[in-house]
């Protein structure tokens, strides 16, 4: 094992550690939660190492180097980014998951394109607590009329909610504003039971308040180096 495989695989097995503390002290299972190392900006290499060590999840937020490295390494590949109507064809011809869905026009989109492939994706619909239009999502009282129409559609999956929490909330205020939408939508769409939340800076209080699918890069590869 070369010395970068050395750094990924600790820094890895760091972050399990942690993963699997913050789970027991919540009272959860590790085996209710998915990690995502998102490996944008990395090289397919070291997407390649994490494969090795039995990372079988990855998260990109361009859908070009999404689909260059998911022709590399064989895994489930989640999108993640912002999304962008003319990139929609893109994505669905890589991602299984896409975690910021937050228009009903893109739903329909994507469910043709889906048609088209023959491919079935699941769906991740992002929600904002503050409105901020950088970081994309609807708001709360928005989230039932986009999951029925992805419900009743035969070429998506509803898999259930993502949030990116504003940094000026705090930790504790976010993820609890958060949970208490993730209840709420659980009771009108019980199936769809995932929470897309919680990254390097916050999966430990994101775990304690549900989140099941947590989506860690800089944690597990070092400092990301500025991508334009």
């Amino acid at each position: 094992m070369n010395s970068r495989a050395q750094e990924i695989a600790a820094a890895l097995a760091s972050v399990e550690v942690r993963i699997t503390t913050a789970a027991v002290t919540a009272g959860r299972k590790r085996s209710e939660l998915t990690l995502i190392a998102v490996t944008k900006t990395y090289p397919a290499g070291d997407v390649q190492i994490l494969a090795d060590l039995g990372v079988s999840n990855f998260g990109e937020n361009r859908s070009d180097e999404g689909s260059e490295k998911s022709q590399l390494i064989a895994g489930t590949w989640h999108f993640q980014g912002q999304v962008q109507g003319r990139k929609l064809k893109d994505i669905a011809s890589w991602a299984t998951y896409i975690h910021s869905i937050d228009s009903g026009e893109h739903i329909t989109k994507l469910s043709r394109i889906c048609s088209e492939k023959g491919r079935k994706i699941s769906i991740f619909l992002q929600f904002s607590l503050d409105g901020a239009p950088e970081r994309g999502g609807v708001r709360a009282d928005q989230l039932g009329q986009l999951a029925d129409q992805v419900a009743a559609d035969p070429n998506l999956h509803l898999a259930g909610l993502m949030c990116v929490p504003p940094v000026e909330y705090g930790f504790d205020r976010a993820f609890g504003e958060i949970a208490k939408v993730h209840s709420a939508f659980k009771m009108g769409f019980p199936d769809a039971v995932g929470l897309s939340a919680g990254m390097s800076s916050d999966f430990e209080v994101a775990i304690a308040y549900g989140a099941t699918h947590l989506r860690v890069g800089s944690e597990i590869l070092g400092s990301r180096a500025y991508h334009p």
